[in-house]
């Protein structure tokens, strides 16, 4: 059965919603450390009302003290489901159909494997719902058993969305997704939150390198740790952080045992998850993105609001929001010299930092806004809508 996952908010309820189009974000589940995926999801569903469509989100699986429940921008719902092939998962195709003629859902747009595929293939089967992929990655952590079912079920989306043309082309080359089906449509943010933030006074050569993303091996804080140790034998006061929840707790005692046997313990800094990204990202003068795989990565956007000059690996869509020499320096991916010698050059040449940092913040002010991100989606939403 389909339930309200959040207590009753009347604001969540607005009766000038009603006549506003539909859309159902469809998401696998929403843990207590939100992600990338998760956290766009729902500020999309926040900005849809100003954008004339009202929204609500399912999900399979909702943690207790999820960051979604405390501030909720739009109802939330819970079709609890562990298996989409078995006698359950037919039941709550049946409550899903229910659910969406009910709410006379117009647009169901989904996220994640459960959600594209199973959610997917039931929209298609039960309803006349719009259905839109959204694709946040280039299929790292797919098991085989996805990577077939997205390619039998290629021609049942009506449109893909996807954060970068990295992986648009993912999406149409492996895949096999009609091309015309297919578009990019970049993360962004609202530049004005990042107007003032105020930096510390630090002591010259005081730095701080800094990654953001949650302790996962695919965001390769290895490298950046093995990096860390060559630059702090050439700048004995520069200093490290990585912020972000610890999702996989082996490899995190792995990077413990690497600081501590690198003799960087003095040097490095966990700061857990960050309320506060502004404050957090306002102490540190360089960003680095070691990851291993990404689609199109917000943390980096992030960065460049704050003015931060970025050093990432070059996955996914890292390379069309950092411009090689311009804003950053993109780096071969698993390349932890690479990594050493580009933030380096950066703090040895101060001048250079500032400056790409101060291009940084123009390149986000150029592309990547919450205004483009939107304009796009609803401009996406209602072609879609103008072939019912």
């Amino acid at each position: 059965m389909i339930i309200a996952a959040q207590s009753e908010d009347p604001r969540l309820n607005d009766a000038d919603l009603s006549a506003l189009p539909h859309v159902l974000l469809v998401i696998d589940q929403l843990p207590k450390a939100l992600g990338g995926g998760e956290r766009v999801a729902l500020k999309l569903a926040g900005l849809l009302p100003q954008y004339g469509y009202r929204a609500s989100v399912l999900t399979f699986s909702i943690h207790a003290e999820s960051a979604a429940l405390r501030s909720p921008p739009c109802p939330i719902y819970l079709l609890p489901l562990q298996r989409t092939y078995d006698l359950t998962a037919f039941r709550a195709a049946l409550e899903l159909r229910r659910f969406l003629r009910q709410n006379r859902i117009q647009i169901v747009q989904t996220f994640f494997e459960s959600s594209d595929l199973w959610a997917g293939c039931v929209t298609k089967a039960t309803s006349g719902a719009k259905l839109v992929w959204s694709r946040r990655d280039m299929g790292i952590l797919r098991a085989r058993k996805h990577s077939i079912a997205y390619r039998l079920m290629a021609g049942v989306p009506d449109a893909v969305f996807t954060v970068s043309e990295q992986v648009r082309r993912h999406s149409i080359e492996v895949d096999g997704i009609d091309p015309n089906r297919v578009q990019t449509i970049y993360n962004g943010l609202n530049v004005s939150d990042w107007n003032e933030i105020s930096r510390p006074t630090k002591t010259p050569g005081n730095l701080v390198v800094t990654t953001v993303g949650n302790i996962r091996r695919v965001k390769g804080h290895d490298l950046f740790i093995r990096a860390a140790a060559s630059i702090a034998s050439k700048f004995p006061e520069v200093r490290f952080n990585i912020a972000g929840d610890v999702l996989e707790p082996d490899y995190f005692i792995e990077l413990q045992h690497l600081i501590r046997d690198l003799n960087l313990s003095d040097r490095f800094h966990f700061t857990g998850g960050v309320t506060n990204l502004r404050e957090h990202l306002a102490t540190a003068d360089i960003f680095v993105l070691p990851s291993r795989s990404e689609g199109f990565s917000n943390a980096i956007i992030e960065a460049m609001a704050a003015s931060l000059p970025v050093v990432a690996a070059n996955v996914g869509g890292n390379a069309e929001a950092v411009i090689e020499g311009v804003n950053g320096f993109i780096i071969p991916s698993e390349d932890s010299a690479a990594l050493s010698a580009a933030v380096s050059r950066l703090i040895a040449d101060p001048s250079l930092a500032e400056a790409m940092g101060k291009a940084g913040r123009s390149l986000v002010e150029e592309n990547f806004t919450t205004n483009a991100m939107m304009v796009r989606t609803t401009r996406a939403y209602q072609t879609l809508l103008s072939r019912i």
